[in-house]
């Protein structure tokens, strides 16, 4: 007998964990650990994962498996690992850190299809009624009997048949229908066996004959070069002449488009010693850590190419993390250049059919290259030489619901799993890697200079404050404008950069001061100009705007704050002959439209390109020869710990935009607070100069990388609840932690109310606590009544990257 340990797909305390049922025999050689079952569960059939297969049991009575999802396992045995270690670490169910690992498109309960690529007459005997001259069997079919199923797995495993499958929705493959000559003889008189009268058959079957003799044709090009239509094909299928198939066509979100690669630069000295080491772990196979600091334009993506270069050589997978969706229109576009198809992509932008077209080609090791955001770290390769994490800083690598992991930690996960390098790069490395770099745990390989000694932009720090004196209340100092002017006559271009979208910030009235905000969260509304509404940017409530202020009746409202849809109408009324593309969440929803709008700006078609947060880094044109932050402070002041920090990275990023080829570039950083020691490093593009003078204040204020952080935040409709509920779990952590690590709170949430729900948070810092995780998991399952029952909320953020 044969028993499958299963996890279940129920997210709650009392299943998580494997639950035994029996293999039927007729099943015993399809089932193997990684794959999805269907299992009885209580008075339902529900999904699982299977996470063991062994020959015993403890139980009496044991259920038997109903039916085998997947042909084979999704998750490989290094995945089934990987997944324990994230429910440890994120304090999630395994279900829901083995959902994060498998696309959403097959999470469904899919039909399956058994497609042949033999002749009918040379299938095994158990096999052949159930493909009845057809390629194409139901695999719920054939795996009802124990000798079927036997011949159908070896089958798989030579590749004489696929199994697929069957997606409901748009998710489903996409496949172009075939015909061939039944038989391949292909040298008959059609008209004498067909009759005279049968012209348009005689004419299809002639010219398949003579251009696809022995092999299978698209219908769409026999009806276009054979004049006939899908009737004629259908009675030519009837009569046997002919014989239908259909052949599985992957959906390519890059098709129709002509990579080709541009002359390879030659290596400078500091990309050669930086490349070294990787090359030379990647040789020894051992797991190595090592964080890039090149300054911005030093050709970290070029060493990045080379490396994989030397993977692919050593016959092995390499995995390319790059953050958000922003940075993948030019890097796919640089390594589709360098190794065609051998590259998938996985990002937010694809939909969910072509999501699962790349992971499937992952999946059957037909690329050996993902580039990818967060989750293509879960990418099923099973030989990887090296994972590549592009802007390690980037807080989108964290991701902010179940299970709340983070892309860097599992990618040192993978590596230390496959004995490879992992390559962290970056021009202004989060302080908490270049802390481990600098005491070793990381290898550090810096490059100081940018290629062809290419010099860094000027950068000139504008004080608003005085602006505002001198009586100018627009979005651009003199300064920026005179040199906008300036760019606009010598036909250069111009970034503009504003950390914010939508038409201005805030509305207020005047006269009494009254200022909208959401009835559902504790939050100000923000103004959009398009359709003239105000929107609360965290639960997507909306209202039109009023005339009158309803406390007061004075029609003195006015707009507070600067948005993206302010400063283009700004532009349009200050600087009418330039064209201007805009570039923020509203304008980039629609499919494609990213990349539509970064290629029209790089042929030119556009002077100024407006944007927010995603055109700040990662885009080389060599035409930009002046960037203008508009607010550098608007992230200084967030009650966040990073505020200095990601200012930081932010102005030396979005600077690092400009000169990058020969003509030379110039920064102008206009802010309220000129002499904060952010903007001022960042001015003379100085990291380390930061970096020493921002550890001074984690110090002081005992914050990472000096100590660690869990953010737990509790939620729920009842305010006094909340308060009741945060103070016990305080108390709690107070008891069962040692007396070094300090508790902060309970406290009201940054924003005390999202959706009605009201949100109290409790901060644990600690430097050593090896009980921590321990403690709170058995919090997490303390609370699980009260979740399930009451609508409570519970959420545990190890490491949170975000304290809104």
């Amino acid at each position: 007998m044969m028993y499958a340990k299963v996890i279940v797909d129920v997210a709650a305390a009392r299943t998580d964990k494997a639950f035994d049922y029996l293999i039927p025999e007729e099943l015993e050689e399809m089932v193997h650990p990684g794959m999805r079952v269907m299992v009885p569960f209580g008075p339902r059939s529900i999904q699982g994962f299977v996470w063991e297969v062994t020959e015993h049991t403890e139980l009496t009575r044991v259920k038997p498996v109903k039916e085998v999802l997947d042909p084979s396992p999704v998750l490989t045995g290094e995945m089934l690992e990987l997944g324990e270690w994230i429910a440890e670490e994120t304090v999630c169910f395994l279900i829901t850190a083995y959902q994060s690992m498998v696309p959403s498109a097959i999470r469904a309960k899919p039909k399956k299809i058994i497609r042949s690529n033999v002749e009918s007459t040379n299938l095994p005997e158990a096999l052949k009624p159930f493909f009845d001259g057809k390629n194409e069997a139901a695999w719920d079919d054939v795996v009802q009997t124990k000798e079927a199923a036997s011949a159908l797995k070896q089958m798989t495993a030579d590749g004489s048949v696929m199994v697929d499958y069957l997606l409901k929705d748009k998710t489903g493959k996409k496949v172009t229908r075939m015909v061939r000559i039944e038989g391949g003889k292909a040298d008959e008189d059609y008209s004498r066996i067909l009759g005279a009268k049968a012209v348009k058959q005689v004419q299809a079957m002639n010219w398949i004959s003579r251009h696809y003799a022995d092999k299978a044709v698209p219908v769409r090009e026999v009806q276009e070069n054979a004049r006939v239509t899908s009737g004629v094909l259908q009675a030519l299928i009837k009569k046997g002449f002919l014989l239908e198939e259909s052949i599985e066509a992957y959906r390519d979100p890059y098709q129709n488009r002509v990579f080709t690669e541009s002359e390879r630069p030659s290596l400078t000295k500091q990309q050669e010693k930086a490349l070294a080491p990787v090359q030379n772990a990647l040789w020894k196979q051992s797991y190595e850590p090592c964080l890039l600091h090149g300054v911005t334009g030093s050709g970290k993506t070029e060493v990045y190419l080379r490396s994989i270069e030397s993977v692919l050589k050593e016959g092995k997978e390499a995995i390319v993390l790059v953050p958000e969706i922003s940075l993948t229109p030019q890097m796919v576009e640089r390594f589709k250049a360098r190794f065609g198809s051998e590259v998938a992509v996985l990002h937010s932008a694809l939909s969910s059919g072509e999501k699962y077209d790349e992971w499937r080609k992952i999946h059957r090791r037909e690329v050996k290259v993902v580039v990818g955001a967060r989750s293509a770290v879960f990418a099923p390769f099973s030989n990887l030489g090296l994972l590549i994490i592009d802007e390690e800083h980037e807080g989108s690598y964290k991701q902010e619901d179940h299970p709340r992991y983070h892309a860097r930690q599992v990618a040192l996960w993978r590596g230390r799993w496959h004995s490879c390098p992992v390559l962290m790069g970056s021009a202004t490395p989060s302080l908490e890697s270049y802390a481990r770099a600098s005491r070793n745990v990381y290898r550090l390989l810096e490059m100081p200079k940018r290629v062809n000694e290419a010099v860094m932009p000027e950068v000139e720090v504008m004080d608003m404050r005085e602006e505002l004196k001198k009586g100018n209340r627009s979005a651009f100092s003199e300064q920026l404008l005179e040199k906008m002017q300036d760019r606009l006559e010598k036909k250069e271009q111009i970034v503009l950069f504003l950390n914010r979208r939508g038409y201005s910030t805030f509305v207020m009235c005047r006269s009494c001061g009254y200022t909208p905000s959401c009835p559902h969260c504790e939050i100000t509304l923000t103004y959009h100009n398009t359709g003239r509404r105000l929107k609360c940017h965290y639960c997507g409530y909306g209202e039109p705007l009023m005339q009158t202020c309803p406390d007061c009746g004075s029609e003195h409202i006015r707009f507070f704050g600067t948005g993206t849809q302010k400063v283009e109408e700004e532009i349009t009324r200050l600087l009418p002959e330039a064209d201007v593309i805009r570039m923020d969440v509203d304008t980039t929803s629609r499919k494609g439209s990213h990349e539509k709008l970064l290629d029209s700006f790089r042929k030119g078609e556009a002077d100024i390109l407006l944007g927010t947060q995603m055109i700040a880094k990662g885009l080389d044109f060599p035409k930009i020869t002046l960037v203008g932050v508009l607010a550098a402070d608007t992230m200084l002041h967030l009650p966040d710990f990073r505020a200095p920090e990601r200012t930081f990275q932010l102005l030396t990023q979005v600077s690092g935009r400009a000169g990058r080829d020969k003509l030379p570039g110039e920064v102008i950083v206009q802010t309220y607070t000129p002499e904060h020691y952010s903007i001022q490093h960042a001015k003379w593009h100085d990291f380390h100069a930061f970096a020493r003078e921002e550890m001074v204040q984690r110090k002081r204020g005992g914050y990472p990388p000096y100590f660690y952080l869990t953010l737990i935040t509790i939620a729920h409709e009842d305010a006094a609840k909340v308060m009741k509920t945060a103070a016990r779990i305080a108390d709690l952590l107070r008891k069962q932690l040692s007396p070094e690590a300090r508790i902060l709170g309970p406290t009201v949430s940054p924003i005390a109310r999202i959706k009605d729900r009201y949100r109290y948070q409790c901060m644990i810092k600690y430097k050593n606590e090896p009980e921590l995780i321990r403690i709170l998991n058995d919090l997490n399952a303390q609370y699980q009544k009260e979740m399930a029952e009451e609508n409570l909320t519970i959420s545990i953020d190890m490491e949170p990257q975000m304290f809104m």
